[in-house]
């Protein structure tokens, strides 16, 4: 038997970088831990500069109260914090950072060098490479603190191949200071990368002007605010109206007690508080403030201080949802038709929207005329014109008639589609030799609807009845199938174009994904900071539907990081199928029927929609027979009545 190792105690500098793999995960992770220190120091003004996204350089610099000279060493050993001082500190924490970790944790894998005062005499630098202590001294610098964060990860490799590019690793870091500035208003923060301003906000206090600054002013426009209490909670924030929303929840920012956590089961009383007003798979934009006695919030359950445990939670969960229900169930959730068709100003807001309209133009569209005059002033004309703001969000698009799938659109992609999957035609005779039965589609007869939503046809073999939505489905499938993967030159101009506002994490993932979206023949064109515009469109889109399709098919750009060509059209094409599907509880003529049956005959798999459930179920006339006690048992048919 071999012998162990000999116990040992680890180096400081390895304790540091175990440690390091906790709190450090990514640039993200160190802007995070560093601007939160900042916050806790009482600036009110935070810059963040990167370069290469962080990986080459990350430099926080701050106007709170810096570190006593004697105590900058100390800042840097495992452990050392000005947060707490005894147990009892630890079930009542009311600050961001606390666990002593981060500044150890980021010097023993990077450069790092700091300069700070605290406004009673000369400041203090320092320097760390490695978690080696280089060099120490006396500096002249204004009240705060300036650190710089080189070379992150240079003595672990190893690390840097979970990293993803740098525009991904840039859009996680905009993800996280928008985060910390929606819990921050009063802070004025800035982000800026390569020497290009990513985000500015003006640290006026007002959530109303980040939301803007974040999500474009047009939307923020389209988010409500919330207000509740009860006995130990107080919540509050801005919730979407149903009309804007994503495809999924990572938009929802959820802070305890100015902390950005995560927790599904918030998420989730956030989604419950619009009951049936949300569309299946689609999310809210939602900012949720829950302030309470730190007594009732653990947040020392994870080295990133993400997750948290809360106690009462469930009055809690209660009173998100109440509240929410209660302030959408007293607004008039309906978009303007002629607002979303002919894309014209129709000031239908309400006071609290127009002040916001007003807000945005004045603090976050101001600031971006003075920070990029060249490519903002057109549009910050637009804006200012008539002191409000162009917004559009489309209803969704339900088919309510057959012209655009007649027999002739059908035949042509069918023939399209032929040809793609070099697809032998099979004639029943030969089925039946070959024993593939499943290549035969009954010829049916159309006899009825029911409840607007199933058909009922007959063919010589029975009964058959047909969902008509996913019979829909699997045709509008096919066509888009052949169309998304058919990218011409052959492009509609729009009479109109289309504007559309991202936050900067989600225009950062577009710019990346642009070729994907080309590859379908969606071309965006770059509009100011974080806006696009879209000046035409393929011809397969459907008329009166632009708008719908276009911001679909960024949504499942932005839903998936690792999407890719195929992938993308496979998605898109069955998106749009169901989108466009006839819904349930809508009664067609007999021609309408009859033409769906016909289109549904033509398919190539006219058995299963895009999701893979079926299109129809069949009763056979033997089926029929027996449910009716026609045939009791296949022995004994001979003993029946001739006349029944």
């Amino acid at each position: 038997m071999e012998n162990l190792a000999e116990i040992h105690e680890l180096s400081e500098i390895l304790a540091d970088q175990i440690a390091a793999g906790e709190v450090v995960e990514r640039p993200a992770s160190v802007v995070k831990e560093l601007v939160e220190n900042a916050i806790d120091a009482g600036g009110n003004r935070i810059d963040i500069l990167l370069q290469e996204s962080g990986l080459k350089s990350i430099r926080i610099i701050d106007n709170g109260s810096g570190i006593d000279g004697q105590q900058v060493e100390l800042a840097f050993k495992r452990h050392a914090t000005s947060k707490i001082s005894s147990r009892t500190d630890l079930f009542k924490v009311g600050t961001l950072g606390f666990r002593g970790e981060a500044l150890p944790s980021i010097a023993s894998i990077a450069d790092v060098k700091m300069v700070t005062a605290n406004g009673n005499g000369p400041g203090k630098s320092v320097h760390y490479h490695g978690g080696q202590l280089q060099a120490v001294g006396e500096a002249q610098s204004r009240r705060g603190t300036d650190i710089t964060v080189n070379d992150l990860f240079y003595n672990t490799p190893a690390r840097l191949k979970y990293l993803k590019s740098l525009q991904t690793e840039l859009s996680k870091i905009t993800d996280i200071v928008n985060r910390i500035a929606l819990s921050y208003p009063e802070i004025a923060f800035s982000l800026q990368n390569d020497g290009r301003e990513l985000m500015r906000t003006s640290g006026h206090g007002n959530i109303q002007q980040v939301l803007a600054n974040i999500y474009g002013a047009r939307n923020a426009q389209k988010m409500v605010k919330i207000v509740g209490e009860n006995v130990d909670f107080k919540i509050n924030g801005y919730v979407s109206l149903p009309e804007f929303t994503r495809a999924n929840r990572s938009y929802i920012t959820i802070l305890v007690n100015g902390r950005y956590i995560k927790n599904f089961q918030i998420s989730k009383a956030i989604i419950e508080g619009y009951g049936s007003k949300l569309m299946v798979g689609r999310y809210p934009v939602a900012v949720l403030n829950v302030q309470t006695d730190p007594v009732l919030v653990d947040v020392n359950v994870h080295p990133t201080k993400q997750e948290v445990r809360i106690s009462e939670e469930n009055e809690l969960l209660e009173l998100i949802s109440k509240t929410i229900f209660d302030e959408l169930a007293d607004k008039n959730l309906i978009p303007d038709a002629v607002d979303n068709l002919n894309h014209k100003k129709i000031d239908s807001r309400t006071s609290e929207q127009l002040d916001m309209a007003r807000l945005a133009i004045s603090g976050s569209f101001g600031q971006i005329r003075e920070n990029d005059e060249g490519q903002n002033q057109d549009r910050n004309e637009i804006l200012e014109a008539d002191g409000s703001i162009q917004t559009s969000e489309p209803t969704p698009i339900v088919i309510s008639s057959r012209e655009d799938l007649n027999s002739d659109r059908v035949a042509e992609f069918k023939a399209k589609y032929a040809k793609q999957a070099e697809n032998v035609e099979v004639t029943s005779t030969e089925a039946e030799k070959n024993g593939n039965d499943a290549v035969r589609f009954p010829t049916l007869t159309f006899i009825g609807q029911m409840h607007g939503t199933y058909l009922f046809a007959e063919a010589e073999d029975g009964l058959y009845i047909v969902d008509q939505h996913a019979a829909q489905e699997r045709i509008n499938y096919e066509y888009y199938r052949v169309q998304i993967g058919e990218v011409s030159d052959d492009q509609q101009d729009l009479l109109v174009p289309i504007y559309l506002d991202y936050s900067t994490t989600d225009a950062l993932k577009i710019k990346e994904q642009s070729a994907v979206l080309e590859s379908c023949g969606l071309y965006l064109e770059e509009f100011g900071k974080n806006t696009f515009i879209v000046r035409h469109h393929p011809t397969w889109f459907k008329k009166g539907q632009e708008e719908d399709t276009v911001k679909e098919m960024i949504d499942y750009v932005l839903n998936d990081n690792s999407m890719t060509v195929a992938k993308f059209r496979e998605a898109n094409a069955i998106m749009m199928s169901c989108k466009r599907a006839i819904k349930a509880n809508h009664h067609l003529d007999e021609r309408e029927a009859k033409q769906l049956l016909t289109d549904l005959a033509k398919a190539q798999n006219p058995f299963n929609c895009p999701h893979g459930r079926p299109v129809l179920v069949h009763f056979s006339t033997t089926d029929m027979q027996k449910m009716f006690k026609r045939i009791q048992d296949p022995h004994q048919t001979h003993l029946m009545d001739e006349d029944v």
